[in-house]
């Protein structure tokens, strides 16, 4: 202790007192736990000591850190309360955010002490420590703290008995539960400044406890942190959520990204940003349907205005012949578009997401509601923030056949929608109407996600090895797992070569390794994946359908580096490095972007664009829309229901131009079954960024 100068008492703990001292070395301050071991059992010893081992296997910002510990004087001594916080607050309430704001920080300290095998098993307000400002949580007193050595059950009766769970109060076997129990008290108090369980002796206590009885939350709390108490406090320990579960609720989502943000943020002045730019090359879930309605394009003056001039986002299929501009919040800046069957959404530079969608335009007595009389009017097209996604920061959107994909800046994957084919990931195939986390997703960091029609895949990151999940629909081989098994969870698929992109189309996945090779699986349907191989017979060499993720050999592949892919029903078009496009598959409708009755010779690139560089390509279900370098629009294909952006809805052989403003330059283009979604700048005022 000649190294350390005594400041003052602050706390005493199960097994000694807690000094505030300070390092002479340095200055530093520390906090030293003496714990007089002289007049000790052996029992109590080994607990004593049991603390130094407990610290010195954790490392976590919030949890007490373990600098050293050494014997003195027949006193062991080592380095290392939201209690005495509440309790000089009388009654004064916490506010939501500022719980909360605590609240994930003891989560993610228990979920490291967990991971370690290790119970804490006396967590309470008294052993979690706040820092000055009553910003920084840190939990500490690791006394009778277990070591989990394998996977059975403690069974000794420990902790502070207003904490304890039903099952020590019956003395049965207990695990992690019984931490998550008094994490429910913990939180229980917060919310109202007093226990859960408290009583005169020890039996009314455990009588208490075992009727799981206490006092009412206050209503200026919402529904979702009453529920998140509830359940932590579930009698049964088998009903209550793992820390997992807890994480991956939405009030708790929320927290735990503003935590990331908020602690320890420097304060900025607000300045206007350069608009970023985002290309997405794919987004196919085609089906049909479309939104009615929308402006003329020239009504864009109204979009500008209330973007400042910078952004505006065309539409246009579903009856639509011409690019039609859609509203955008006064607010918002629209920097990437995705679509789907029936979705139109658009991610905005701060990180929210908006849907297009229509809305009815009947009169107030109903007559023009279907069936009651007078005919019906079209539907203009509104815009509205997406619910659900407050306080989380999204940095990507993709959209399936009826349910869509939210990517959070902190690689948390968010779904909603329609979940008859498990692509939601959520373990089931009910229907999720509000955004809802992909927990098996939970362990890792999700990077990049991209929607076909029944099915999804997502590049997740962990301990930085990146690897490819696939899950929902599994007919055709679309989830490269070797079978044709629906899978309503993320299945880990084996690929060997690393990942640089993927993308899914109606019933099939294509990924690109980092040096540029196109790989294959799912529905080759009219050699749409270029894998059919050579052979005499006109039949033998077709293949139809592909299980496991294949290497594209078929020139010019074999040879030239793929950029991007975009996949229709059943043809593909292919951006490689050069900015060469090329086309294979079905050219019933001249999606090809040759005639029709041209030879078939694989993916060759499109004589149109010789003297071109692509930039942005898509596929619809029939069509391919295509962005030059110079920022000309072009589509070809099928072009019945507007398809293809022109008055006129014929059929069209081979690439030819939109009527497209020149003063705009395409951010990011999305094509689904029938129509398309654009986000343009205004050139003048933001140079484009390639």
């Amino acid at each position: 202790m000649e190294k350390y100068e005594k400041i003052r008492i602050v706390g005493r703990g199960a097994y000694g007192i807690v000094y505030l001292c300070r390092r002479l070395a340095d200055d530093h301050l520390v906090i030293i736990k003496q714990i007089p071991i002289e007049e000790m059992t052996r029992e109590e010893r080994q607990a004593a000591l049991n603390e130094v081992k407990v610290l010195s296997m954790l490392n976590h910002p919030n949890i007490i850190a373990y600098y050293d510990s050494f014997l003195e004087d027949k006193a062991l001594m080592i380095w290392g309360t939201i209690f005495e916080y509440l309790q000089n607050r009388g009654d004064v309430l916490l506010e939501e955010e500022e719980i909360l704001r605590l609240f994930v920080q003891i989560i993610l300290s228990l979920q490291h002490v967990h991971s370690h095998n290790i119970l804490h098993r006396d967590l309470k307000t008294q052993n979690i420590m706040l820092c000055k400002k009553k910003v920084v949580v840190k939990i500490g007193d690791f006394g009778i703290a277990k070591v989990l050595s394998s996977k059975s059950k403690a069974n000794t009766v420990v902790g502070t008995p207003c904490y304890i769970s039903p099952e020590l109060c019956e003395g049965k076997p207990y695990n992690q539960k019984s931490d998550i129990w008094a994490l429910g008290c913990v939180l229980y108090e917060l919310a109202t400044l007093q226990r859960a369980f408290e009583a005169s002796n020890l039996p009314a206590l455990v009588l208490k406890i075992m009727r799981g009885t206490f006092a009412p939350i206050s209503p200026r709390y919402s529904e979702d942190l009453k529920q998140l108490i509830l359940s932590m406090l579930h009698l049964d320990p088998n009903q209550r959520p793992t820390l997992t579960q807890v994480m991956s609720q939405p009030i708790v989502v929320h927290a735990l990204i503003n935590l990331q943000t908020d602690i320890g943020r420097v304060r900025c002045n607000s300045r206007t940003l350069p608009f970023p730019s985002r290309f997405v090359f794919s987004r196919s879930a085609p089906s049909v349907g479309s939104l009615r309605g929308g402006a003329s394009f020239a009504e864009g003056a109204a979009a500008e205005k209330s973007t400042g001039g910078r952004l505006v986002v065309f539409s246009w299929g579903g009856r639509i012949l011409t690019p039609q501009t859609l509203p955008i919040p006064a607010d918002a800046s629209v920097t990437e578009v995705a679509c789907g069957r029936m979705q139109k959404l658009g991610l905005t530079e701060d990180g929210r997401v908006i849907a297009w969608h229509s809305a009815s335009m009947s009169s107030l007595d109903g007559s023009s509601i279907l069936g009651a009389g007078s005919a019906r009017r079209e539907a203009a097209v509104v815009s509205s923030y997406v619910e659900g996604l407050s306080g989380v920061t999204i940095k990507q959107v993709a959209c399936g056949d009826l349910f869509t994909a939210c990517l959070t800046d902190r690689g948390i994957l968010m779904t909603f929608g329609n979940g008859v084919n498990g692509a939601l990931g959520h373990g089931d195939y009910n229907d999720v109407a509000q955004p809802k986390i992909v927990e098996a997703l939970l362990h890792t960091s999700v990077n990049r996600v991209s929607c076909g029609a029944c099915h999804m895949a997502a590049i997740a990151v962990d301990n930085d090895v990146s690897s490819l999940c696939t899950w929902g629909r599994g007919d055709n081989g679309r989830l490269g797992l070797g079978n044709l098994t629906t899978h309503p969870v993320p299945q880990t698929v084996s690929f060997k070569h690393k990942l640089k992109k993927m993308y899914c189309g109606t019933d099939c996945t294509v990924v690109i390794s980092e040096n540029g090779r196109l790989f294959a699986c799912g529905s080759n349907r009219c050699n749409k994946l270029g894998l059919d191989k050579k052979s005499e017979s006109a039949t033998s060499g077709l293949v139809e359908d592909v299980l496991n993720f294949t290497l594209v050999t078929v020139p010019p592949l074999d040879v030239q580096k793929v950029k991007a892919v975009a996949m229709g029903t059943s043809h593909t078009a292919i951006l490689t490095e050069k900015g060469e496009c090329l086309t294979m598959g079905s050219n019933s409708f001249g999606q090809l972007g040759y005639r029709r009755d041209a030879a078939l010779k694989g993916p060759q690139p499109l004589a149109a664009f010789s003297a071109k560089t692509i930039d942005l390509v898509q596929c619809g279900d029939t069509f391919v829309v295509a962005i030059t370098s110079d920022g000309e629009v072009y589509t070809w294909g099928k072009g019945k229901r507007g398809r293809l952006g022109r008055a006129l809805e014929e059929d069209c052989f081979e690439p030819t131009p939109v009527p497209f403003d020149a003063r705009y330059a395409v951010e990011s283009l999305c094509c689904s079954h029938g129509h398309t979604l654009m986000a343009a700048c205004n050139k003048s005022m933001v140079p484009r960024k390639k």
